[in-house]
């Protein structure tokens, strides 16, 4: 594995993407995107996660992260792919409405066949790609990024028009989705 993608500093901002696997559009479904954002919420309040900035694109989510408490970011990274894997399984297996229930059952099962990390399912991949963000540049570029991301993708003219970004909050918009840590 790289030594590129690695977590060295606890007690700095790191950019994150949080992929499904095989890009599968699963984001698409208002369940699933509440799923993530009740996870990182939970995250918030009970693990020391200091989101900063977010986006829940149809494939995958971009995240800039820090702490302040004692779990390491890893740890925390750990538990929300955890946990979202195994609620967004039981939602797809109880949800009638849900038109591809056989196609994402069987593409997370083969995914999860081929893992020796997982007994079923895989519904993310494996890395999450942390990159520190120990400069000013960085930080600044990757929040743009995240935050240009559904503009870049043709699905709003402008970032805050996004409901599940962070860019309304920049913005200093009501009725944000979630509470983040301004930084620039």
């Amino acid at each position: 594995m790289s030594r590129k993608y690695k977590i060295r500093d606890q007690d700095k901002l790191y950019f994150v993407t949080f992929t499904i696997v095989e890009w599968i559009d699963l984001f698409t479904r208002r369940i699933y995107r509440d799923i993530l954002l009740d996870s990182i919420r939970y995250c918030q309040k009970n693990k020391g996660l200091d989101l900063c900035a977010y986006c829940v694109m149809s494939s995958h989510a971009h995240l800039i992260i820090g702490r302040n408490g004692d779990q390491p970011i890893e740890g925390i990274v750990r538990d929300i792919k955890k946990f979202t894997s195994v609620k967004i399984i039981e939602e797809i297996q109880i949800n009638s409405q849900e038109s591809r229930k056989d196609f994402l059952l069987w593409h997370f099962g083969k995914a999860g066949r081929f893992n020796p990390n997982n007994q079923n399912f895989q519904v993310w991949q494996q890395h999450s790609h942390p990159i520190e963000l120990n400069t000013n540049d960085k930080l600044t570029r990757c929040l743009n990024y995240i935050h240009q991301n559904p503009v870049e993708a043709g699905i709003v003219l402008s970032p805050e028009e996004y409901l599940y970004s962070s860019a309304a909050n920049y913005a200093g918009l009501p009725d944000r989705l979630m509470d983040v840590i301004l930084v620039e």
